[in-house]
């Protein structure tokens, strides 16, 4: 007869419930990959928005100042006049101009940014505990879109290009030779606390920051973070005091990139449009020691024209002086 060791059914249940834990432990991480969505890909800026006081005024700023093409519009259904002018600067990126009244006592309208996932990017907001709509529908134009807010209050629009949209439609059309820069490079926006714009623009959206200045030295002015899958970035504009309304249109505004700002200015001002203009074109150096010009539309929104490189070629270093402190 052969003699049973009773210790050894102590061990067969404690291999046995090593493997369980085992087992837990290899699908844990999986549990939580199903339980919060991963971010899908930011790729860029796809555009920014204006509210515009005269649209004829505006048109002409855009088209004949600055020589692009409108590619649609969209109409009121009341009484069929043009609601939204969509101003082509190359296949993905548009400056979109809103004839209605303005919002918030500020001449911006929004901000986009487009991805390759519209609804995963939606769920993953959700997760992050981000307000977003119900659903994720299509605009007029095609596209699949939303708006967010992030904690300043500035709207954000989320894009994902479809292939039956207008965007797709109009692909490699409306880009003329006469435009004066074929890419967003960034767009500027206030923010107050630069901590929850942070945690908003990188710890939940992932953009990464690469820079930053000040433009006295005591405090800093600028934070610029770039999306997680682009080039393109934005650039937060802080402030101790909100700007006058008058003012913001400085401070919200778009950079397009020129390889030579001298010569930018001299096709501005060699054009029949530059007469109605009525501001002076000047090249200047910023603290980030790229040369640029500022142009306003009509209505005071800044455009931006800025060189890509440094003027050296160095890189300018970044700014360690501290946010400020809202008044």
């Amino acid at each position: 007869m052969v003699q049973t060791d009773p210790r050894n059914g102590d061990s067969n249940r404690f291999g046995a419930l090593m493997k369980k834990l085992l087992s837990i432990a290899l699908l844990f991480p999986v549990l939580c990959s199903a339980a919060e969505p991963t971010r899908p890909k930011i790729l860029g800026v796809a555009h920014i928005a204006f509210y515009v006081s005269d649209l004829a005024k505006s048109r002409a700023f855009w088209t004949d100042f600055l020589g692009y093409q409108e590619c649609f519009h969209l109409k009121n259904k009341n009484d069929d006049s043009v609601r939204i002018a969509f101003i082509k600067i190359n296949d993905n990126q548009y400056v979109e101009l809103f004839a209605e009244k303005p919002r918030a006592e500020q001449m911006l309208n929004h901000i986009s940014f487009y991805t390759d996932n519209a609804q995963a990017m939606h769920d993953y907001l959700a997760a992050k505990g981000v307000k977003v709509p119900e659903k994720v529908g299509k605009g007029q134009t095609g596209n699949k879109n939303y708006n967010i807010a992030d904690p300043d209050g500035n709207i954000v629009e989320i894009v994902e290009y479809q292939p039956d949209s207008w965007t797709s439609r109009d692909k490699g059309k409306f880009m003329p030779d006469t435009r004066i820069s074929d890419h967003i490079a960034h767009v500027g926006v206030l923010v107050g606390p630069l901590d929850p714009a942070m945690n908003f623009y990188h710890g939940i959206l992932g953009f990464n920051e690469f820079w930053r200045g000040s433009s006295s030295g005591d405090t800093l002015s600028w934070v610029n973070m770039r999306t997680s899958d682009g080039r393109d970035y934005v650039e937060l504009m802080l402030y101790d005091k909100l700007p006058e309304a008058s003012a913001r249109g400085g401070k919200n505004h778009l950079s397009l990139t020129v390889p030579d700002c001298e010569k930018a200015v001299q096709i501005l001002e060699a054009r029949p449009a530059f007469k109605d203009y009525g501001r002076k074109l000047a090249v200047q150096v910023g603290k980030n020691r790229k040369r640029q010009v500022n142009v306003f539309d009509p209505d005071g929104s800044r455009v931006e024209l800025m060189e890509a490189d440094t003027v050296d070629g160095k890189p300018a270093p970044s700014s360690d002086a501290p946010a400020p402190r809202l008044q």
